[in-house]
């Protein structure tokens, strides 16, 4: 199913004539840690890639009696709807935007596909949370409280939502708490290039973010949420009738993120790390 980055070559679309995002979303962006891009890639492709994972998730799309779990998770997606998807114009002129021309590496693959089935059980993975960039030293990588993110966002440019089916409200929509990154800026900067676990960070289940406005990442399929790396967020229960089929992968820097430029030229990732401090 995967396929590693460096085993397949990516052209880049052109994106002269990509729409872009407007001054406006990019300082939404900066102050609430998010922008939310509708028809960033097409249904079709969104179809072709839940038949995908229909298949490899044993259940039956037309039998909900086969839809025993609250969630599945399914990855690592390099077949051509998911590289296609993760590739558009739209999508690279944003990273473009966001994270700076020649910053970032094209994704090859959609990453982990969390697919949520309507249930009246706790999912168990429901805890508001960051998403970690970089490994333990000398501690069990394998548990994913022990893995780490540092104030300068080591390893991850863009934490990325792709929506391959249509979310509503009770659909289990991601959980956003708005500005909450630069909460994690604060927490992230005294811990220096070490950074902090996951497991460090939730010791009081971000209570520094409590206070924070919440929203759903709710959309058609081909929706993607573009989000600060530092942005906190959660799921939830599904309270709907039909799956919910997202993707939840990084983008991956091409350099790392640097707080002191010589010649100013922050991306917003690194504006709002600067401003939270």
């Amino acid at each position: 199913m995967g396929h590693e980055q460096s085993e397949r070559s990516f052209s880049t679309p052109n994106s002269d004539a990509a729409r872009m995002l407007s001054d406006a979303e990019i300082e939404r962006f900066i102050r609430d840690g998010f922008v939310k891009i509708e028809a960033a890639f097409a249904r079709d492709l969104a179809d072709q890639g839940r038949s995908i994972l229909w298949r490899d998730t044993g259940c039956a799309e037309d039998d909900p009696k086969t839809w025993r779990n609250p969630v599945i998770r399914l990855g690592m997606y390099g077949q051509e709807p998911f590289v296609q998807a993760a590739n558009t114009a739209v999508l690279h002129k944003a990273f473009d935007q966001l994270v700076g021309p020649k910053r970032w590496l094209p994704r090859m693959n959609l990453g982990t596909f969390p697919i949520r089935f309507p249930s009246p059980d706790d999912p168990g993975d429901a805890g508001w949370h960051i998403d970690t960039s970089f490994p333990p030293e000398n501690v069990n990588s394998n548990d994913f409280l022990n893995w780490r993110a540092n104030v300068t966002s080591k390893g991850r440019a863009l934490l990325m939502l792709f929506l391959f089916s249509d979310v509503g409200e009770t659909d289990a929509p991601t959980r956003i708490r708005v500005a909450s990154h630069l909460d994690v800026a604060r927490m992230l900067a005294p811990a220096g290039e070490n950074g902090l676990s996951l497991r460090e960070l939730a010791t009081n289940g971000f209570l520094e973010t409590e206070a924070r406005q919440e929203v759903l990442a709710t959309g058609k399929a081909g929706t993607v949420y573009l989000c600060h790396p530092f942005l906190v967020h959660g799921a939830q229960r599904h309270r709907g009738t039909r799956p919910r089929f997202l993707a939840q992968p990084p983008l991956i820097p091409a350099e790392p993120f640097c707080l002191n430029r010589g010649d100013g030229a922050y991306s917003p990732v690194e504006q709002a790390i600067r401003i939270a401090l």
